[in-house]
């Protein structure tokens, strides 16, 4: 048996307000995108923005339903939007955030494990690292850069 430890790397900001402007700006593109989630069940309305290396944001939010797991979360709708709006087009940058009046989301909130495992394979199929910054209604902002840091355990498989 060897025990074995994998480091991640990440930056942590007491303060939205301490982020590059960039970020925060895209950010305010997330904050306003969660304003128009879809939530009735949960209460927990979440928006994301992708910068892609054309300059676009896009963004998404996440769509509940009724016959759940029917839904999809923001991430996933904003990786998809851009997906098909702009083929090919890298993502340079995400930012996550929350809004709820039910919970108390206050510190940063980081990606669930299917859009971890989404946002990974974006990832490796462009090459190209991502910068992923996440929070919560306010309070500290977290960024990390590519996602092995998110997700330091992937699944990835690799045509023989």
């Amino acid at each position: 048996m060897e025990i074995k430890h994998k480091d991640i790397t990440y930056t942590k900001y007491e303060s939205i307000d301490e982020m590059p402007a960039d970020l925060r700006a895209l950010l305010t593109h997330a904050k306003t995108a969660a304003k128009l989630a879809y939530a009735p069940y949960s209460e927990f309305f979440v928006g994301a923005a992708v910068r892609l290396a054309n300059g676009k944001v896009v963004t998404g939010s996440n769509r509940e339903n009724s016959s759940f797991p029917a839904g999809i979360c923001a991430e996933r709708t904003a990786l998809a939007t851009a997906g098909h709006q702009y083929p090919g087009v890298a993502v340079e940058a995400m930012a996550i955030t929350v809004y709820s009046e039910k919970y108390e989301a206050f510190e940063a909130l980081p990606p669930c494990g299917v859009c971890r495992q989404v946002m990974n394979e974006t990832e490796k199929h462009q090459d190209n690292p991502m910068e992923v910054v996440f929070s919560g209604m306010k309070g500290t902002a977290i960024r990390v850069l590519g996602m092995h840091n998110l997700l330091p355990f992937s699944f990835n498989l690799k045509a023989r």
